[in-house]
């Protein structure tokens, strides 16, 4: 498995499944190797930022710069754990600490004000403006009861997204 050119086992297939918590089936495990495999251009064993850049879905994502960082380098294996949280399988708890991992951008384990400007930044693009993102934002916090000051942590997402039935799922085609 280290090498993208060699062939899953079925040992490296029950690995697999175990690191992501069997939230793909083995079929689908197959199939996602196959893309790997034609992602790692250079069979190195892992994918670049330009690698999944290749993907037109993931490179017109507007949060696709943010993504990266949390992408690039990943070996297979990490490689679907990476994507079990958009598994129609995995937990809302599952989800909802990827969309705190996408928000924490310096990985500091607190989300900002700032940090959420961000997102919003890049989401919104030219469509708004700074001073309209600034008080869309101090208006959404104040009404969940926080401050432009306050620091959200994992346990403030579970809060707000825990209840929300987030639907984030992709299919894995099997051939």
């Amino acid at each position: 498995m280290g090498s993208a050119s060699s062939m899953l086992t079925q040992y490296d297939i029950e690995e697999v499944q175990e690191h992501c918590d069997h939230l793909f089936s083995q079929q689908e495990i197959v199939s996602l190797y196959e893309r790997f495999c034609q992602l790692d251009r250079n069979a190195k064993g892992f994918i670049s930022a330009d690698e999944f850049l290749s993907v037109p879905e993931f490179a017109m994502n507007p949060l696709s710069q943010r993504l990266l960082k949390m992408v690039d380098g990943l070996n297979f294996k990490d490689f679907v754990a990476f994507l079990s949280a958009f598994s129609s399988k995995a937990s809302a708890q599952q989800k909802i600490e990827l969309i705190f991992k996408v928000y924490d951008s310096d990985c500091n384990g607190k989300v900002s004000f700032n940090d959420i400007m961000e997102v919003l930044r890049d989401l919104s693009g030219p469509f708004m403006s700074n001073d309209q993102r600034e008080q869309v934002l101090v208006q959404v916090l104040k009404e969940a009861g926080y401050t432009k000051e306050s620091y959200l942590s994992i346990d403030d997402f579970f809060k707000v997204f825990g209840s929300c039935g987030l639907k984030m799922e992709v299919e894995v085609p099997v051939d």
